[in-house]
Formats: structure tokens, C-alpha cells, sequence
């Protein structure tokens, strides 16, 4: 979700009269001067922007897509799966938004002419949700998948073939696009922001907005809560089995390797996004008393929002850039002493001998 880019003058200060529409909830009575314009974001450095981060996420695809080719450990195939899937998403997500945003800083159209129907709007509104919940509960689902993968390593249901992992990654992306179809339902609505050049939820205090917001920032504050509690479970029990006197020094590098790139992605997340998403639950909470009497955001509360949507903007940025600098290749680069290890298998010493021996054939055999 490229949310940082709105950041130029509003054409026409006559759309701010029109409440019912998507251009009537922000105040831009006053026009900006030239200064004040530069000093808010400059077209070329938005450009310059957007292609870091397009660059950056087809170059962490296509080492992920080398990577996955050389594998054949089902559980680190998987997890492939879905960091392919976070990258894509991010990848299209600049893409798709930026399509718009980018002609606009340089053609300077009116909205209100281009767009009368509110349908480019409702589109960018909705881009920018769904690319948006899309990462933060991608991160959630594979911070289960590791938490299952390490506190049970020997149950067959937690093992996830590749079909399996895409069709998750399918489900999320399902998931998401319905919830950024509800205001276009009828939930809530899609409006232009300050200052005039991208369309987000609306942070009014009437039902449907409300409802809509609090959906949102609810669902993605409880996908980072639910991936910090299922990492931290996750890390301590690695630690707990490294750290066993039977087994100090049997260790895998890959589990420690998925771990580190999933508490980057997550610590990226709650960094970018929990500020945002506290923002919007604390905006509509202290507006619900005024019911349906406010028509316009206050002047302080768009330029906040637009602070937050630009920090939300670095989540795309940073991601592909966990897995390009925490592979095992560059791992070892810093720390010499990561070499291949014996498989998880070897973390647990204590096993039936058949079944140790009925795991390794099956390991072999993915």
C-alpha cells in the first residue's frame, strides 16, 4: 500500500462544500502557497521514492524465486511460499497506487472533473486497505505457521506443502479484498485526503465510517499482536532447545534464519503500522460524542494522518530488505561460526528409535 505519496495542492477549494461526496470531508478552504507546497513533498523525490521500492521488492523476488529452487525441506519451502506472497503484495501494492498518485503530482488534475463518480477514489481507497491489512496479516499467518512448525515438529498436520501455503496466501488475499470492498457496500466510504492527492477511510464519527474504522485498525493491531505472541513463543522455545545441555551444539541454521527474518518483518510492522492504526481508534473515539454534527476532519487531524500514512509507507520499502540481508549467505558473512547443522530432528534427542528412523525417511523423502 503506497500511502505516503499525497502530499500536493488541492485544485479547488469549492469541494470541500460538498459533504456527501468523496471530496467534502477535508477542509482546504485555503489553498497552499508555492513554498508551502515544495516543502510538503517534491513529484521527483516521490518518484525516486516509488522506484526504490518497486526495485527493492522484484530484486527480493527474485532471490526468494532462486532460493526456492534449491529447496527441499518442505516446511522452509513453505515459508518461501508465504515470504513470496508478502512480496508481491507489496511489489503490486507501490505499483497499483503509485499508477495514480505519480501522474497526478505532475499533471495537477481536478478530482472533482476526472473523477466525478468518485470511482478513482473509491479504487485508490481501496488499494491502499487491502495492500495495506494484506502484510500485516500475512505476517500473522506465518508467525503460526513457524509457531506450529517449531512447538510440534513431528506432527504430519503441521506440515504445509506449497499448494497448501498459496492457497493461504489466497484465503489472505481474499480476506482482505473483502474487507476493502465494504465501504464500496455500503459500510463506511471512501474520501480524498489532505492534502488532495490520494483517497483513504473516512475518520468521521457517524456510524458507518466508525464501524468501518475501528474494523480496520482492530483487525491489523490484533494480526501484530497475534504474530509478536506467536514469535516470542516461538523464539524462547528455540532458545530453550539450543540452550540444552544434550543439544548445545545441535543446531539448525534455518529455523534460526526464518525466526530472525519473521521478528524483522514484525518489529518493521509494529514500528510502520501501530501508530497509524492507534491514530484512527483514538480519532474516532474522541469524535463519537459528536455524533453526525461534524462534517469535516479538523485541520490538525489531516496532517497527522498524512505523518502516519507516510511511516505506514516504509513497511513496503523495509520488508523486501529483511529477507535480502538476513539470508543464511549473509548471515554467515557476519558471523562466521553459522554452518550448516544437523536438522530439528537432531534438537530433540530424546526419541523412539522407529520413530526417529520414520521421520528421517520422510525427510528424505520431501
Amino acid at each position: 500500500m503506497r500511502m505516503g505519496w499525497g502530499d500536493a495542492e488541492f485544485p479547488n477549494g469549492s469541494l470541500a462544500a460538498r459533504p456527501d461526496t468523496c471530496f467534502g470531508v477535508v477542509n482546504l478552504s485555503s489553498s497552499l502557497n508555492e513554498t508551502q507546497r515544495k516543502a510538503i513533498a517534491s513529484p521527483w523525490f516521490s518518484t525516486a521514492f516509488g522506484l526504490i521500492g518497486l526495485c527493492s521488492n522484484l530484486f527480493a523476488l527474485y532471490v526468494l524465486l532462486s532460493s526456492s529452487r534449491k529447496l527441499t525441506s518442505r516446511s522452509r519451502s513453505s515459508f518461501l511460499v508465504f515470504l513470496c506472497g508478502l512480496v508481491v503484495t507489496d511489489f503490486m501494492g507501490l505499483l497499483v497506487t503509485a499508477s495514480v498518485i505519480i501522474p497526478y503530482h505532475f499533471i495537477k488534475f481536478d478530482w472533482a472533473e476526472v473523477d466525478p463518480g468518485c470511482h478513482l477514489c473509491n479504487f485508490l481507497g481501496f488499494s491502499m486497505v487491502f495492500f495495506g491489512q494484506c502484510p500485516l496479516l500475512l505476517g500473522a499467518t506465518m508467525a503460526g505457521e513457524r509457531f506450529f512448525g517449531i512447538n510440534h515438529p513431528f506432527s504430519r498436520s503441521t506440515s504445509i506443502s506449497k499448494r497448501r501455503a498459496w492457497s493461504i496466501v489466497g484465503m489472505v488475499w481474499g480476506f482482505s479484498c473483502l474487507l476493502g470492498l465494504l465501504p464500496v457496500l455500503g459500510l463506511g466510504r471512501y474520501t480524498l485526503q489532505y492534502p488532495g492527492s490520494w483517497c483513504f477511510l473516512t475518520l468521521l464519527p457517524d456510524t458507518g465510517n466508525a464501524v468501518f474504522c475501528l474494523l480496520f485498525a482492530l483487525l491489523g493491531i490484533f494480526s501484530v499482536v497475534l504474530s509478536f505472541i506467536f514469535n516470542t513463543v516461538s523464539v524462547v522455545t528455540l532458545c530453550r532447545v539450543y540452550h540444552d545441555r544434550e543439544s548445545v551444539q545441535r543446531r539448525r541454521d534455518s529455523e534460526v534464519e526464518m525466526m530472525v527474518q519473521l521478528v524483522g518483518i514484525m518489529i518493521i510492522a509494529t514500528i510502520c503500522w501501530m501508530p497509524l492504526l492507534i491514530f484512527i481508534i483514538q480519532t474516532i473515539l474522541q469524535q463519537l460524542p459528536a455524533g453526525e454534527r461534524a462534517r469535516t476532519l479538523p485541520t490538525e487531524t489531516q496532517k497527522l494522518l498524512l505523518i502516519y500514512i507516510r511511516m505506514v509507507t516504509w513497511n513496503q520499502i523495509l520488508d523486501p530488505w529483511v529477507y535480502i540481508l538476513f539470508r543464511r549467505a549473509v548471515l554467515q558473512r557476519v558471523h562466521p561460526g553459522l554452518r550448516a547443522r544437523p536438522s530439528l530432528l537432531s534438537l530433540y534427542p530424546v526419541l523412539n528409535p522407529s520413530l526417529r528412523r520414520k521421520l528421517a525417511q520422510e525427510a528424505r523423502l520431501q
